[in-house]
């Protein structure tokens, strides 16, 4: 065999491996997942439980108040919330939402003393303070999901709006200098803003499901003016109830509009 033969055998050899591998590509393809780019509209429900506080609970009438102390600054019970929305998934990373929502009826109640410095009755009394309160939430919604694995999305987001918060059936009550006063109910609109963070799981390419926390802030809310219970009003009064925050769950549906809402992930 001359030199030129085994020159040609030689880099024949050397070559064999890389056919090889090469002619096993399709088989290496077929076994990588699939992800296909997708995006649309897509509409949204959502229900949960919201878990709410105050930051603080004001009356004109308090700053005057001898000997004034808050024993309790209030809470609210817990409540349910249901709202509506649309969307739009730009790819596999970003999409907003538009969303509307009521939050139901909670009860509240705080409670604080002061001196009564009255003849009849000259010492530290309690004030208790019962309240209702419910809103109305428009949000827009921006989101990354970041990536996903076995059809399960992790995602953060956030969202700025408005808020009607509504405050009702005020009552201040006092046992022990036997009065109080009561207000009417009042609304008012507010910028409201929130955090989102959750788990999407894509049942299929066009129906997802969420579970998620969001942290709400919905502004201030306060009564009408408040009056005595023996009709007296010397001047206008309102309570404020400033700084109310949320901590919500949320259980959420996404359905597509024509088409996958989530990218098609074939695994063999």
């Amino acid at each position: 065999m001359n030199s030129s033969n085994v020159v040609v055998l030689a880099g024949v050899l050397a070559l064999a491996p890389v056919v090889a591998q090469a002619a096993d590509m399709p088989a290496l393809l077929e076994k990588a997942p699939i992800i296909e780019d997708f995006g649309g509209w897509y509409l949204r429900g959502d229900i949960g439980m919201t878990n709410q506080q105050l930051g603080h609970l004001h009356n004109i009438l308090m700053d005057d108040a001898p000997q004034f102390a808050v024993l309790d600054e209030g809470t609210f019970d817990a409540g349910w919330l249901f709202g509506l929305g649309i969307g739009y998934q730009f790819n596999g990373w970003v999409r907003a939402d538009i969303t509307g929502e009521y939050r139901g009826t909670t009860n509240f109640h705080a409670l604080d003393r002061y001196f009564n410095d009255d003849p009849l009755i000259n010492r530290l009394v309690t004030n208790d303070y019962y309240a209702t309160k419910s809103e109305w939430l428009f949000l827009a919604n921006a989101y990354l999901d970041l990536g996903t694995w076995w059809n399960i999305t992790p995602f953060v987001g956030a969202g700025l709006g408005f808020a009607q918060v509504n405050i009702g059936n005020y009552n201040d009550f006092s046992a022990g200098a036997i009065g109080g006063g009561y207000g009417a109910s009042h609304s008012q609109w507010n910028f409201a803003w929130a955090l989102h963070a959750g788990l999407a799981y894509h049942v299929t390419p066009g129906f997802t499901v969420e579970l998620a926390y969001r942290y709400l802030s919905l502004g201030d809310g306060k009564t009408g003016d408040v009056i005595g219970y023996d009709g007296t009003n010397d001047w206008y009064n309102p309570t404020e109830f400033n700084d109310i925050t949320s901590h919500d769950v949320k259980f959420a549906v996404r359905w597509a509009i024509g088409g996958t809402e989530v990218p098609v992930v074939r695994k063999y």
